[in-house]
């Protein structure tokens, strides 16, 4: 399966497109990925309240998904009513983010440190990243999001490599998230610690959303991880 580019034109930027040559020469890169049926600009307004060494660009899905865009497409099981997910699709989406960065390199040189953040769906965009390139990135956040199985012979391939290297990663949900099915937060929950220096937090009465005070937190890992 072939997803879609990454659209470039689209991209959020928290400095002038023609200033992220310059900025990113001695700046930490942070990537926001959306949620499901969004775009790029939910998440982009939290750039104001994390550190100001970074520079944002917030992507947008691949594909469309009623009035926004989403990084693969889910389907409801219609006796469990779990929403399926296609592991090839979301190894696909991730290739595509891979050579969205793979271009920017290309036209601003090698990248200092790079940071991935992604709410709900995004949040399976962000592992995934460090899934197939751990060595690139030096942190990921995830927000309301969660891990997917891979079983394929690739997948326990990467994950190994995964495990060895053990990236920072931020995990933060509400535990009475009405979105995120119990089982994938099960799943995730014996994943990541296997996968990652994990720092998970819990944040009561958000619900699938994100709250200041969980924001306060990303900020500090940020400058702990990844400045």
């Amino acid at each position: 399966m072939i997803t879609p580019p990454i659209d470039s034109s689209v991209v959020r930027w928290s400095v002038p497109r023609n200033e992220v040559a310059s900025a990113l020469a001695d700046r930490p890169l942070l990537i926001m990925m959306h949620g499901y049926g969004s775009n790029e600009g939910d998440l982009f307004s939290l750039a104001q309240f994390l550190p100001p060494e970074f520079v944002v660009a917030s992507l947008r899905g691949q594909n469309a998904s009623g009035p926004g865009f989403t990084w693969f497409h889910i389907t409801p099981d219609p006796i469990t009513g779990m929403l399926n997910r296609d592991i090839n699709e979301v190894n696909s989406s991730t290739e595509s983010l891979l050579a969205w960065i793979d271009d920017l390199e290309a036209e601003v040189g090698e990248l200092p440190s790079i940071a991935v953040l992604g709410f709900s769906q995004g949040g399976v965009m962000a592992l995934q990243l460090l899934r197939h390139a751990p060595e690139r990135f030096n942190a990921g956040i995830v927000l309301a999001g969660f891990a997917v199985d891979d079983e394929t012979p690739s997948g326990r391939e990467r994950d190994a490599r995964l495990a060895a290297v053990l990236p920072p990663v931020f995990w933060a949900r509400d535990p009475h998230d009405p979105v995120i099915h119990p089982d994938l937060v099960a799943f995730t929950r014996q994943w990541l610690p296997e996968h990652s220096d994990l720092d998970a937090r819990l944040y009561s009465n958000v619900g699938h959303s994100i709250s200041v005070e969980e924001i306060e937190d990303v900020a500090e890992f940020l400058r702990l991880h990844a400045l």
